[in-house]
């Protein structure tokens, strides 16, 4: 028997064990569309599958991760007293058709529903800049930044400039940048930084084999964007610090995006969620003293909602279910990328069925070919079920927002799709009552309006590569 015959028989006996191997084992820990992708990649490619499958099947954090997010939790949990007392304090007076709702986002995520807020939706990306670096010239006390991106370009130089301005006269400035999104701020800009006083560190630092502890694997990523100036301002949502094009990443075309500035009780809760991130990061466990806050009389009532791979459950995912199960009258949602679960799916057809107008606005041109094309994927199957899809000719379309009937709103950083349900660190707030609904809902009219409606017909005119494509996109979708 020759040598070259002899390898040939090893990589055939070697392929056909891996294939009845991840056979067997596979569905035993995926859910069925997983389990579906995962051994199409392994039957096609059974050596380099099985290797890719060791690499990135498991969304579970190092040990040593996992066990500073609980103890962070802990910690966390002994400062509830102080939430407790403002939420006390404030008195928010949920509708009655909600206090279940408000019940399960607090079972999912701690976070009790707070009262005695301010917001306001800043859609413009330089007036949002401006306004982060004038409340950073203002701080006394702390600045707190955690971005998922984090670019120096002419947009965000006056942020930058404004926290070493503010480490010189002594604010503690603590930045967090995700390890992959901003990478290359984190080589460049980072050091200038730490000169002038502002502590900067890098979240999530990616291992493909975890050889450090706390090392996670690449694709987990911190996709939180926050920041935090002396308790007393926060600003949380879709933007990242980058000019609004991303360095012309799809031609030019200017990203869409909505953050909240905020003012209120609820600020603590986003400390919060700064400071479980900066204690796993750092092993340092920030107390910061909670000031004392003036209430609005709007009286905006926010949940806040953090998720990721630490969470025993898909935290954003229940709610934005459980949301779509109860609306009665009308239900609008954006997002950049629509690559649902079936559950979400399910929930939009029960919506439809049950006379609810579901309306769905995505970009009309995704900034990622993939994820993209995987989202087209659904869309005939979404439009056959009476959901109106409208596509955003203005740019690209990033902001992540959910308005259900004329009382509840979710506004955030998480996308629409299985990698921000399972795999990404997300922040989202829901926010309860008329008042703040109608200020996102202004807005999700505007995307609307700049956008042409999607009909089934044209959609199935679409050439036959066209689809081919994008189904071969779908089945590889809850490995994006």
């Amino acid at each position: 028997m020759s040598l070259k015959l002899l390898l040939v028989l090893l990589h055939n006996a070697l392929s056909f064990g891996i294939r009845i191997a991840m056979l067997i084992s596979v569905p035993k820990w995926h859910p069925p569309v997983t389990a579906m992708a995962w051994l199409l990649v392994i039957f096609i490619w059974p050596i380099p599958g099985f290797l890719f499958y060791l690499m990135f099947s498991s969304r579970k954090l190092p040990q040593k991760r996992t066990q500073r997010h609980e103890k962070s939790i802990a910690k966390l949990l002994e400062e509830d007293k102080t939430i407790d007392m403002i939420r006390e304090y404030t008195m928010p007076q949920i509708p009655e058709k909600l206090e279940k709702f408000a019940r399960l986002g607090q079972s999912l995520a701690d976070m009790p529903v707070m009262g005695g807020n301010k917001i306001e939706a800043i859609t413009d990306t330089y007036e949002l800049f401006r306004n982060l670096a004038s409340d950073i010239d203002r701080a006394k006390d702390h600045v707190h930044l955690l971005y998922f991106i984090i670019n120096e370009d002419k947009a965000t130089s006056c942020v930058l400039q404004a926290l070493e301005r503010a480490a010189k006269r002594g604010v503690a400035c603590r930045v967090l940048a995700d390890a992959i999104g901003s990478k290359r701020f984190l080589k460049k800009a980072a050091p200038q930084l730490r000169k002038a006083g502002v502590t900067v560190v890098e979240a999530l630092p990616p291992s493909l084999f975890r050889r450090f502890k706390t090392n996670a694997r690449f694709d987990l990523r911190n996709h939180r964007k926050i920041a935090v100036i002396d308790g007393v301002k926060a600003y949380t949502g879709s933007h990242n610090l980058i000019e609004p094009t991303y360095q012309r990443k799809a031609n030019g075309l200017p990203w869409r995006d909505i953050t909240l500035a905020i003012e209120g009780p609820v600020i603590a809760q986003i400390q919060r969620v700064f400071v479980e991130d900066w204690y796993v990061e750092t092993g340092e466990f920030l107390q910061e003293t909670i000031p004392q806050l003036e209430l609005d009389s709007r009286d905006v009532l926010i949940q806040t909602v953090p998720s990721g791979p630490c969470y025993p459950t898909e935290n954003y995912q229940r709610l934005v279910a459980a949301a779509l199960h109860q609306a009665q009258n009308r239900i609008i949602i954006t997002t950049p990328y629509l690559i649902p679960d079936e559950a979400l799916m399910e929930a939009m057809e029960v919506a439809v069925l049950g006379g609810t107008k579901v309306q769905l606005v995505v970009p009309q041109k995704p900034d990622q070919i993939l994820a993209g094309n995987a989202s087209k994927a659904y869309y005939e199957q979404i439009l056959n079920m009476g959901v109106e899809i409208y596509l955003y000719k203005d740019g690209i379309l990033h902001a992540k927002t959910m308005t259900i009937d004329n009382d509840l709103a979710f506004f955030g950083t998480s996308n629409f799709d299985i990698r921000s349900f399972e795999l990404n660190f997300e922040i989202n707030l829901v926010l309860y009552g008329e008042v703040p609904l109608l200020d996102i809902r202004r807005i999700q009219e505007r995307y609307i309006a700049s956008s042409r409606k999607l009909s089934i017909d044209e959609w199935e005119k679409r050439p036959l590569h066209e689809e081919t494509i994008q189904n071969v996109a779908k089945l590889f979708s809850p490995l994006l």
